[in-house]
């Protein structure tokens, strides 16, 4: 079953933990992590369902290819993490 983490920063303002999901894709993934945690749909994902511009998500180390529909493969063992992506000087 894959695993999705969150940075402390993202825990910070919507309750995430890490979690085993169920799923083969990435937005399946998030579908799982989103039914645990609901606010967080809207942090991640834009109105369209599109990952938000300054959200990046790795699985196995390798930057998320498809941004508006998550459909990356995950395998049973994959690690997925989620970070906000910080911008300034």
């Amino acid at each position: 079953m894959p695993t999705i983490g969150f940075t402390p920063n993202l825990r910070r303002h919507v309750d995430c933990p890490g979690l085993d999901v169920a799923g083969d894709t990435v937005r399946a993934a998030l579908e799982a992590a989103f039914a645990a945690a609901p606010p967080l749909r809207g942090y991640l994902l834009d109105d369209q369902g599109r990952l938000r511009k300054h959200v990046n998500i790795f699985v196995d180390g390798v930057p998320l290819a498809d941004r508006v529909g998550q459909s990356d493969p995950v395998g049973a063992h994959s690690e997925i993490y989620v970070f906000q992506a910080l911008s300034g000087g």
